[in-house]
């Protein structure tokens, strides 16, 4: 069995291939670009790899395989504000040349599209109060890099209903663990405050987010990936675990024991206030199978473990 894994040196793609050949034999090929958030020691197996750009990939290149994991993307939403174009090249363009390469293999049993809650917009401005995104909600993204993503979302969909191509979407919450690049917001907080830096605070910091350990998520992508029944759907993945920017930057400096030193700075434009996944229907499908959700690892634990001296 072969398994291609765009995006697979960066920091969700590593952990779900590491967590694959803990736990099944297949063989990897990992595609990635190598960009500046991609490194190949993230990988602690040594797999067939190929760097190249997903735009520019060929069927030659993939040759057969059963299953794709397409992780490869622009995510950093600062960087999509300052140009989106890369975004739009990548996450659209990119996933369209898979789709197109996927759709003419006659061994593809299923193509995983791994995308985000940010599709759905921003939970503090929808018309229920305490509103959290299920599966069938209506896409509002808010960001070049969220509107990018619901875009791929709609292209995969679009694939199954023209070409029959089988697919399975996942879209989880912020993600947390080892290897995560460095400009992203938990290593920039520690960071900051071990060295006495101001940590830089967008707006109020009240901003709400749910947080996944990435050995959790890559689990949950795994027993839905080889899961025949689950085929053609899309299935939110979180934990529930709503905590404010502030609130995560005041308990890394409870932990680390040293004052924090915050920066407010203008507000990120389009900054969703909130975040929030239903996620009933992957606690069904677990109960369904006689199994209980999964133990999720949570992010206050794992800071005190990653920070504690």
């Amino acid at each position: 069995m072969k398994v291609v894994v765009t995006g697979g040196a960066g920091f969700i793609g590593s952990a779900f291939i590491n967590h694959l050949l803990d736990n099944f034999e297949c063989d990897v090929l990992c595609v990635d670009k190598l960009t500046y958030a991609g490194r190949r020691k993230n990988i602690k197996y040594d797999v067939s790899f190929l760097q190249k750009d997903i735009c520019d990939l060929t069927v030659e290149d993939l040759g057969e395989f059963e299953y794709i994991v397409h992780f490869a993307a622009e995510s950093h939403v600062d960087n999509s504000i300052n140009n989106g174009l890369p975004f739009v090249r990548t996450n659209v363009e990119g996933t369209f040349n898979l789709l197109e390469i996927s759709r003419k293999n006659k061994k593809l049993k299923k193509f995983i599209h791994i995308s985000t809650d940010e599709v759905y917009g921003d939970m503090d401005e929808h018309f229920s109060i305490n509103h959290i995104a299920g599966e069938g909600d209506n896409l509002r993204p808010s960001s070049y890099y969220s509107s990018t993503k619901a875009a791929s979302d709609l292209l995969v969909m679009s694939c199954n209903r023209t070409y029959g191509l089988p697919y399975l979407i996942t879209r989880t919450c912020n993600n947390f663990g080892d290897h995560q690049f460095e400009e992203k917001f938990l290593p920039t907080i520690a960071k900051s405050i071990k060295n006495g830096i101001p940590v830089p605070i967008y707006g109020d910091g009240q901003q709400v987010r749910e947080w996944m350990y990435v050995y959790d998520n890559v689990k949950v992508i795994c027993d839905l990936m080889f899961d025949d029944k689950v085929m053609n759907e899309i299935y939110n993945i979180g934990t529930s675990f709503r905590v404010t920017n502030l609130e995560i930057v005041e308990k890394i400096s409870e932990i680390l024991n040293k004052e924090v030193i915050i920066k407010n700075v203008e507000d990120r434009l389009g900054h969703d206030r909130k975040y929030g996944l239903h996620c009933f229907k992957i606690r069904q499908y677990y109960l369904n199978k006689g199994e209980k959700l999964p133990k999720f690892v949570n992010l206050f634990d794992y800071l005190e473990n990653k920070y504690k001296n």
